[in-house]
């Protein structure tokens, strides 16, 4: 690419990684979606597929070792916080802060797609520029960047108890406290099949504690359960 292209990339580099790229290509490549190569296969043949790799790898090693160096917790539980901290909702908010997501190479389709398949996108970027500032800069300095961005975040998600399955978690505060378990009820479904959106709610005793959306019935019971946890702490009767 020209220095006129690669500009915008090293831009980025330089204001939001610290540090200029020399082989400013390693990062294009890993905001590159594989979309884009497809429509462009004539003049770009390398998306960021292979980084993502290496760099979920980097990511899972580092917050691994992060969590068994700080904390004197059970495997069970230092499991559930990487969990928390890696899942792709944690390094899609990641990803959005950094703000590549103008530099991100897709087709026009997956410009249009769902918020979904967006935050996808940009999780699968950002393991792909960890992979990309391992390979240019070596470990520490990918660790450095996955602790600002990822490990940071891990008390405001203990203090939040987002780390938890929330539908483990309800069942044992709704037993404890009404001694009832819930039940999850679907009130809406919406979009095609290959993009639907479920929106189920989470009831007790009959009463609508909580409702939740997403792409499975699954995802959605979890944003439920959390929405009723939510309600169970506003009425003081939570831990």
């Amino acid at each position: 690419m020209t220095g006129m292209l690669t500009a915008p990339y090293q831009d980025f580099a330089r204001d939001h990684l610290g540090f200029e790229f020399t082989d400013i290509q390693l990062l294009i490549t890993a905001l590159t979606h594989r979309s884009y190569v497809n429509e462009h296969k004539k003049s770009v043949n390398e998306h960021n597929e292979r980084l993502e790799f290496l760099g979920d790898a980097v990511l899972e090693l580092v917050v691994t070792d992060f969590l068994f160096n700080n904390y004197n917790e059970q495997e069970g539980i230092l499991t559930s916080w990487r969990a928390a901290l890696v899942r792709t909702e944690s390094i899609g908010a990641a990803g959005d802060l950094l703000g590549y997501e103008p530099l991100v190479r897709m087709s026009r389709g997956e410009k249009q797609g769902s918020d979904r398949a967006r935050q996808q996108i940009l999780a699968n970027a950002f393991e792909a520029v960890i992979g990309a500032i391992y390979l240019e800069r070596g470990y520490d300095d990918a660790a450095t960047f996955i602790h600002t961005h990822i490990t940071s975040k891990l008390d405001a998600i203990l203090v939040a108890g987002t780390w938890r399955d929330a539908k483990s978690h309800l069942q044992e505060v709704s037993q404890r406290i009404d001694g009832q378990t819930p039940q999850y009820r679907v009130m809406e479904e919406i979009g095609p099949d290959h993009d639907k959106v479920f929106t189920l709610g989470v009831y007790v005793k009959d009463e609508l504690l909580g409702k939740g959306s997403g792409p499975s019935k699954q995802v959605a019971q979890q944003a439920a359960a959390q929405a009723a946890l939510e309600t169970y702490a506003k009425r003081g009767k939570t831990d």
